[in-house]
């Protein structure tokens, strides 16, 4: 029975009827629903992660216990996961471990457009790219099979538009695998990389990539279509979908294992056309490696090295340099009206508006200078990687850096130790403290720096879609189970100056900052409130007396949605507000203005 799987799902799937034992992820789009798919077949063992380092080592011990093991992260999460995976790489496998890595050509919920093929490279692994949802569930037992022959870890590389993008898959009529018996294997020489164990498992490593170039070669996932004499593209993943769209006639050599690469079938087809192309994403990973065996190649020069491909940037750019002949132009379909933009904000009734106003209110001195707002800095918030972050658009305009996973305590503790004057608050939500904050928090209390770390708990990880971590009490399966509570945590650390405040309290919130921020020395404070699509429905609605208002404008410096300006008067949108279950607005406002409206009837709820 065929089913319409997103490319994520197809990889889940794939890896389940595979025989997968164990899989491990930490949520980051776009590879969140890899676990949350896996998770939902109860025979098998699936958690998320405190970080991707976690992730991998996990699947390592099952690995090295004879289980099929997976492991899931997007493309970031793997310069996290690195340590192990290098390692891995190192000590090979005992039963198939598969690690997806999700990249994201285009930047469309990330730092950065990484080209994880890299990586592959870099550890001498084999790396396979599927280009559809049926290609994700096939590579998956493919990628298992390819670890056990050659005992390697393998990746996966997807990228967004596999990931997200569904298409038809025929799945295994068999369904799952029956799993191979495993069992640790003991092999100190293997597993235990002291020097003297580790130049053995080198050379090792050495013949094990020589031989699956061997195999690279004669590789069904590697495709030749010949059709053209006239020109041949080399291309891999979403990439073949686009070209196949805007060349037709031309050859093509589909690469479903793009590393090691097949040399002898490239060369192959390279004699086979006249002109030799390249059409890849981002970085020339495959141009450079081809021309590196000195054959002729295109690519890079026409082709973008950033940003997502499609077909027609892949159509304008080959037509500019005349790969397109005289072929006629496409009547591409007249486009409406340019749609606005607009800043993202967070969502109403969101736990982390309130800290970010008061931040905003108590930290900055803001001064008119010819109409235009400029700051002042007494003040330097250092971010993280959260819904937090879209505190730097306006109108919070309160985040002064961002890096990436758990940075923002390290980078305070650096900024503080410099000849800065003023303050430092890091801002670090839970799910991302307990990633990656931990480690620069003890260094901070080591160290003796002179910061405010402020924790955002919204008990969830929302950012990738609300995926349970270990301060929820809640596992990836559903299961209830022990809850690590921040302070607690931190308070056995060692750091005594710590407390916890309601989100949605104005007052408490700017006291505890103020005392905070008056004081020397390490503080911590945990601000704590239910993520706004967590939050119970209200019970009573808020409305702006337009009497009492003044038109001052303040409660639109919270950013909220719902609250909006038009034809000169503000109001709010009670089909966005979240009531008195948030109520940030009614209670910054210096007249008094914004006031109870309706107690909400079971209907209205």
């Amino acid at each position: 029975m065929t089913k319409l799987l997103s490319g994520n799902e197809a990889l889940a799937l794939g890896a389940y009827h595979a025989g997968v034992e164990v899989a491990t992820a930490y949520p980051g789009t776009p590879s969140t629903e890899i676990l949350e798919t896996i998770a939902q077949f109860r025979d098998i063992y699936a958690e998320w992660s405190t970080n991707e380092k976690v992730a991998v080592e996990v699947a390592m011990g099952a690995s090295y216990a004879g289980a099929r093991s997976l492991v899931s992260m997007k493309h970031v999460g793997l310069n996290v996961a690195s340590d192990p995976f290098m390692a891995v790489s190192m000590t090979g496998v005992g039963g198939g471990l598969v690690v997806i890595t999700a990249d994201d050509p285009g930047i469309h919920s990330s730092q950065n457009e990484q080209d994880n093929r890299h990586y592959a490279r870099l550890a001498k692994v084999p790396i396979l790219e599927p280009s559809d949802s049926q290609e994700a569930y096939d590579f998956v037992t493919r990628a298992f099979k390819i670890s056990e022959s050659f005992d390697t870890p393998v990746m996966l590389r997807s990228t967004t538009r596999i990931s997200h993008t569904r298409s038809v898959v025929k799945p295994n009529v068999n369904g799952r695998e029956v799993t191979r018996e495993g069992g640790f294997s003991y092999q100190p020489e293997k597993y235990v990389m002291v020097p003297a164990y580790a130049r053995n498992r080198h050379s090792i490593i050495e013949e094990r990539l020589a031989k699956l170039a061997l195999y690279a070669d004669e590789c069904t996932l590697n495709q030749a279509i010949l059709l053209s004499h006239s020109l041949g593209i080399v291309t891999s993943g979403i990439t073949y979908q686009y070209a196949r769209e805007v060349f037709p006639r031309a050859s093509f050599l589909k690469l479903g294992m793009v590393y090691p690469l097949p040399e002898k079938l490239i060369r192959n087809f390279a004699k086979y056309v006249k002109k030799l192309v390249v059409i890849e994403e981002l970085d020339s990973f495959l141009e450079d490696n081809i021309r590196a065996m000195g054959i002729r190649v295109r690519g890079k020069d026409f082709i973008p090295r950033t940003g997502e491909l499609n077909p027609d940037i892949i159509e304008d750019r080959a037509r500019t340099f005349g790969l397109l002949g005289k072929t006629p132009f496409k009547k591409k379909p007249e486009g409406g009206p340019a749609l606005p933009t607009r800043n993202p904000r967070l969502c109403p009734g969101c736990p982390h508006t309130g800290l970010l106003f008061v931040l905003g209110s108590i930290g900055r001195r803001i001064n008119a200078v010819k109409g235009e707002k400029t700051v002042e800095h007494d003040l330097i918030i250092t971010g993280d990687i959260g819904c937090y972050t879209l505190g730097v658009y306006p109108p919070l305009n309160t985040m002064d850096t961002c890096a990436c996973m758990g940075a923002s305590i390290g980078q305070a503790i650096g900024i503080a130790k410099t000849h800065y004057a003023g303050r430092v608050v890091a801002i670090i939500g839970d799910s991302t403290f307990l990633h990656s904050g931990v480690t620069p928090l003890i260094d901070a209390y080591y160290n003796k720096a002179d910061i405010t770390v402020v924790i955002l708990d919204n008990r969830t990880t929302a950012m990738t879609g609300h995926q349970e971590h270990p301060g929820t009490g809640v596992t990836a399966q559903g299961e209830r189970t022990e809850t690590v509570w921040l302070e607690r945590l931190v308070h056995g650390i060692g750091i005594d100056r710590v407390s916890v405040v309601d989100a949605f309290n104005i007052k408490k919130l700017k006291s505890t900052l103020k005392v905070s921020l008056s004081n020397p020395g390490l503080s911590v404070i945990v601000v704590r409130g239910a993520c706004s699509v967590r939050l119970p429905k209200p019970s009573e609605a808020i409305r702006v007396d337009t009497e009492r208002c003044n038109q001052c404008g303040l409660c639109l410096a919270l950013g909220c949605p719902a609250l909006q300006r038009r034809d000169g008067r503000i109001f709010i949108d009670v089909a966005l507000c979240a009531g008195d279950k948030c109520a940030l607005c009614q209670q910054i406002c210096p007249r008094r203005a914004i006031v109870p409206d309706v107690k909400l009837s079971s209907e209205e709820l």
